[in-house]
This record gives structure tokens, sequence and C-alpha cells, in this order.
């Protein structure tokens, strides 16, 4: 019998392209909203990160048991111990990165600023994951690949070392911050593939909001000990729990969702690049919004950063083979899983993992 997924129409491209783009643009505003709630809450990166994961845990819960097939049965198979113990294992991995990722984002905004730590956290992310994948997984760059790693890598030290000396808006330990969360997008992302290339199952629906439960039991007692307190206070609070609202419906919730949704008929590497549509709306209501000033150099070293992203991500859908073949549809079982935010694995013909976001 077949599974009662495959008998659901394929989503249009031109619908999942827009899905990705609403998704990649929700998650653009999620470091403003923290931005703002750092000066109105009293919460610190942790609690803040708790609440959000928390709040999206419901709401991804609460979607998933009202879309569930209701026809599916569980059949029990010899190889069933072992999948489980692969999924826990998984739902663990993901989660734990998950924890560093998303903290270690509002950390390095909450130091150096929306525009420079999302840009930081999202340029340095695929870098991170082209070199894990050829030192872990033995992934050639080849000569266009290696030549984006160095223009990002450049990219990131114009960024870091003329920002400082501009207008302010670098702080090294912001950056820091931000590095340790691209290092756990890099972790969440490479686990991903690594389990991919074994041929192990993925269901995102579910896997998702385990990893976020993680997330959320890994952040309670750490919130707890953060020293600001674990719930939000200020003069401003039913704004401010509006605007806790908003991040863990809007850029958490919705955008996943979506770009879940969005990948059943998109190439990952397609979403990859759409993607970068994030730091530049990060950047843009830090400029238009929050006031923050950016130097000229910290501008040019954003640009190198975020063009060396893209050229990167190209190279490794042209050294991708059977990227042409997989276009409209991807198997329900190889669907990107979260490990965020934004950053994943990819589907047939060894699509490579799109990244999981803020």
């Amino acid at each position: 019998m077949s599974h009662p997924l495959s008998s659901v129409p394929a989503l249009p491209v031109g619908r999942g392209l827009l899905y990705v783009v609403v998704a990649a643009t929700a998650w653009g505003t999620a470091g403003a909203a923290a931005a703002v709630l750092f000066e109105t809450s009293g919460l610190g990166p942790v609690a803040l990160t708790f609440w959000r994961t928390l709040g999206g845990l419901v709401l991804l819960s609460a979607f998933g048991w009202l879309t569930r097939p209701r026809t599916l049965a569980s059949v029990a198979t010899p190889s069933a111990p072992v999948r489980r113990r692969e999924r826990i294992t998984r739902i663990a991995v993901m989660g734990l990165g998950l924890t560093v990722f998303q903290t270690g984002y509002f950390a390095g905004v909450q130091h150096t600023g929306l525009a420079v730590g999302t840009v930081v956290t999202l340029g340095a992310g695929p870098v991170l994951i082209a070199l894990g994948a050829r030192w872990w997984m033995g992934e050639r760059l080849g000569r266009g690949g290696t030549l984006a790693v160095v223009g990002a890598l450049a990219g990131l030290l114009v960024l870091v070392l003329g920002g400082a000396h501009g207008a302010d808006t670098v702080r090294p330990l912001g950056v820091g911050f931000a590095l340790l969360s691209a290092t756990g997008y890099a972790v969440i992302t490479l686990y991903t593939r690594w389990a991919g290339h074994r041929g192990a199952p993925v269901d995102p629906r579910s896997t998702t909001p385990a990893s976020f439960a993680v997330c959320a039991i890994c952040l309670l007692p750490l919130g707890l000990l953060e020293g600001r307190g674990l719930l939000p206070s200020g003069e401003a609070l039913p704004e401010t729990v509006a605007l806790m609202v908003y991040m863990a419906a809007v850029p958490t919730a919705l955008a996943y969702a979506l770009y879940f949704a969005g990948l059943a008929a998109v190439r990952a590497a397609t979403a990859s690049v759409i993607a970068l549509i994030e730091p530049v709306t990060a950047a843009a209501i830090a400029v238009w919004w929050l006031g923050e000033t950016l130097s000229t150099t910290t501008v040019a070293g954003t640009v190198l950063l975020l063009v060396a992203v893209a050229g990167l991500i190209l190279a490794e859908t042209r050294s991708a083979p059977g990227e042409g073949r997989q276009v409209r549809r991807n198997r329900p079982d190889r669907l990107p899983l979260v490990g965020g935010d934004g950053d994943a694995v990819g589907g047939q013909d060894r699509q490579d993992p799109a990244p999981v976001r803020e």
C-alpha cells in the first residue's frame, strides 16, 4: 500500500518559491524583534530564546497534530529499534545544535548589533559547512567552491577588522557569539547531511517539534541561571508580550512551516540562495528602523561575504549529480530537517542541505 503522502498533489514551483521567500523575510525580522526586546523586556538572550522556542514548539505541534495523516498505521519491522535509536540520536544532536545556534545568534545581536550579527552568523555558516564536509565526509570543494570559501573568509575579515574602526558596530564579543551560532548551524547541517547519505528517513513534521523540545529543555535551567530572570518585565509589558508572541508565531512556527512546504517543490540549493534575503532584510531593518550605522568598510565586507556565500552555494549546485532532474518535488521522507532559524539535508539524487535559519 502506498504511503498516504504519495497521493498529495505536488506543490507548484512558483508557490514553493513564494513560501521560501516569505520564510526568509520572516526570519530576517527575528533579530530585530530580539533587539527591541533586549531593551524593553529585561530578558537576556538565553531566556528570550527559551520563550521563542517554547512558543514555536506549541504552535508547530498543534499544526502537526491538525495536519497529520489520519490513516497512517505503524508497522513493526526488524529494523524498528535501530531506526528508533537513530531518530533519538538525531533529535538530540539537532536540539543541542539548535540551542547553540539560536542562543548564540541572539547574543551576537545583543553585543554587536542586528546587521553584523546576522551577516556573520549566516555568512560563516556555509563556510564552516563546506570545510566540515571536506574534512568529515571527504567532499571535494572544487575550484569554484575553494574560491568562494576564500572570498567569504576575506569578506568576514574585512567586516570584522574594518568595521571595528568605523562606526563601532562590530564588536569582538558579538562576533564571537555569532561565530558560535554559525558553528551550531554547521553541526546541525553536517550531521543531517551525513545521516541523509546513510539513507536514514526524515520526517520534518515530527522531528522539528522534537528538536525544539530538546532545545527548550536545555534552555530552561540556563535561563534561570542567566541572572535576569525568566519572566519579562518593564513598563511596556503588553507590547513586550505581543512582540514575543510575534517571534514565536511568525519567524518561528509560520516560517518553518512555509520553508519545509516550499522545499517540496524547490531545490535545496535554490532555497539556500533565496534564504540570503534574511541577512539583507535584517540589515535593512537595522539601518532604517533601529538606527544602526554601518561604515563603508562594513558594507563592503557584508557584500563580499554574501556574494561569496551565494557563489559557494551555486558551486555546490553545479557539482551535485542529478540536480537538473530534481526540481518539482522531493520525496516526503527526504525533506530537509531542522537542525534553522533557517538552517537540513537534501532529497533525492543527493540534493544538498538548505540552511536552517533563526
